[in-house]
């Protein structure tokens, strides 16, 4: 009997399995430390766990202690200092070595890194790595030629503003409604009243350092701003700093033109992006064999090093967003597939799986956009010209998902600090979510940065941010499928205004 490999998007479950039941057996131990230091001229490795008592001396006057149940915070005070170049010592009191023989006490010097034991799962990163790095490789460039063909093959400009119009209206009007939904569940289930004092204080400590790395400069929005920069000054230039929004805006301004030149001038140029657009799907095609090893490297380094300690303190929260994200998807755009396509609801979820996969893997809709256009042209017969214009524009500017979550994040935050919320600051978060989901980059963890400009709108501070930012990259896994669903619907809308979808493929992959 011959054996045969389950379909692609079966191995890419399996991967996605597998990835989570070895992160969780090979997890990062909390309690343990490597220390890199510096002993007569060589560079020395200690790893040392179950301490008593983890002293960093930075001054004379200046001694903090840890605990054993304080990794986290240790990291982030030797991590300000390093970067500082504040000269400190280590003593440690009562712990275990590698070897793990207690050890009474030890002191370090010229310490040069203090971090997280590695384990098995941090010597196959890489691969999942690697596997982000190459859908991205094709994202930028089918982005350009897709855009340039689909505002070219909408014929003319009466068409184009048409499809441009309902676009834009709906990414904007979903987006609102995601943030409603978050706000509203959060005003609900009051995630941010739920959790304790000591856990408050312990998440602020632990990655207060790592928000101000990520804030060291102020972060604003101004939509006029925003406006203006979307036009670039050098397009080659867009296109290397991989800046979405002006290659969006370059690509679909080639593209109207292309419509104005003659037919005999402009075929070579349409004919060229035609081509390179093709061969990106194809490129996408090739990638995706090694889809179910990086996903599998990439749950597994994700669940190694997260762990799920934080997930009992942050319970409620993350329920919040998850139960959101579940209403958006499978209420909202639900309702939109049922009644205003020609698609059925199992159908249009089965026809994104492989999408759905890879999105929660990679945590960005770039990333995952070629693969988004695959499913939608291939299993859902949509036709190229809408998905070629629609989804690369929803991967930019329409970020549901992201946008809920921060709803409910500001709304968490706030809960904690005491800050009740009124209506017309709650109407000014569903406003700045919607506007600055427009201005977040489809890359994993740039939504976590737009949040700041929502804290500081209605005066929450931005320290807050440290609350979450511990279950931020599987709360970011979620919603960036968010994303990408709703990129999927917004084409399976506007094809079956336009009449441009091709039912025979619906029928087939139903059967499948």
């Amino acid at each position: 009997m011959k054996f045969k490999l389950p379909a692609l998007h079966h191995q890419i479950l399996i991967g996605l399995v597998l990835g989570a039941i070895a992160g969780s057996i090979f997890a990062v131990k909390e309690n343990t430390l490597e220390i890199i230091f510096e002993k007569e001229g060589k560079s020395n490795t200690a790893v040392i766990s179950d301490w008593k008592n983890f002293s960093v001396i930075s001054e004379p006057e200046k001694v903090e202690v840890f605990q054993s149940n304080e990794q986290q915070k240790i990291i982030a005070v030797t991590n300000k200092l390093l970067k500082s170049k504040t000269s400190f010592e280590i003593k440690i009191s009562e712990y275990f070595d590698d070897n793990q023989t207690a050890v009474k006490d030890a002191v370090f010097k010229s310490v040069t890194v203090v971090k997280k034991e590695k384990t098995v799962i941090s010597s196959i990163k890489w691969i999942g790595d690697i596997f982000i790095r190459l859908l991205n490789l094709v994202a930028i460039p089918l982005v350009l030629s897709s855009l340039v063909v689909g505002a070219a093959s909408l014929g003319d400009i009466r068409k184009f503003a048409r499809i441009g119009s309902k676009t834009i209206v709906y990414y904007v009007l979903t987006t609102a409604v995601a943030v409603t939904i978050g706000i509203l569940l959060a005003d609900i289930i009051q995630p941010g009243h739920r959790i304790d004092p000591e856990t408050k204080e312990k998440l602020l400590s632990s990655y207060s350092e790592d928000i101000q790395s990520r804030f060291s400069s102020n972060v604003e929005f101004d939509i006029i701003n925003v406006i203006v920069e979307m036009v670039p000054k050098n397009p080659f230039a867009a296109l290397s700093g991989s800046e979405m929004l002006q290659i969006v805006f370059f690509a679909v301004f080639l593209g109207m033109i292309i419509t104005l030149v003659p037919k005999e001038k402009s075929a070579p140029v349409l004919a060229f992006f035609d081509g390179l657009s093709d061969i990106m799907i194809k490129m996408v095609e090739v990638i995706m064999i090694i889809a179910p090893l990086g996903v599998f490297a990439l749950i597994a380094s994700t669940v190694s090093d997260f762990g799920f300690s934080i997930l009992q303190t942050l319970i409620w929260y993350i329920i919040t967003v998850l139960l959101g994200l579940s209403i958006q998807v499978f209420g909202t755009y639900a309702l939109v597939i049922r009644f205003l396509t020609k698609i059925k609801v199992i159908q249009f979820f089965r026809a994104i799986r492989e999408a759905h996969t890879i999105s929660f893997s990679t945590s960005s809709s770039a990333a995952t956009l070629p693969v988004t256009m695959e499913c939608c042209q291939k299993n859902l017969g949509i036709s190229k010209s809408i998905t070629s214009f629609v989804l690369p524009l929803g991967a930019t500017i329409n970020m549901d998902g992201t946008a809920l979550y921060q709803g409910v994040a500001t709304l968490f935050i706030a809960q904690v600090f005491g800050l009740d919320l009124n209506m017309g600051q709650q109407l000014t978060v569903i406003f700045m979510a919607t506007v600055a989901s427009i201005g977040t980059a489809p890359v994993p963890g740039v939504g976590i940065i737009m949040l700041i400009i929502i804290l500081k709108s209605v005066g929450i501070p931005e320290t807050g941010i440290a609350l979450i930012l511990g279950v931020d990259r599987i709360i970011d896994m979620c919603r960036t499928v968010s994303n990408i669903t709703g990129d999927a619907v917004a084409a399976a809308f506007i094809a079956t205004t336009e009449n441009e979808i091709h039912e025979e493929n619906i029928e087939t992959v139903n059967s499948k």
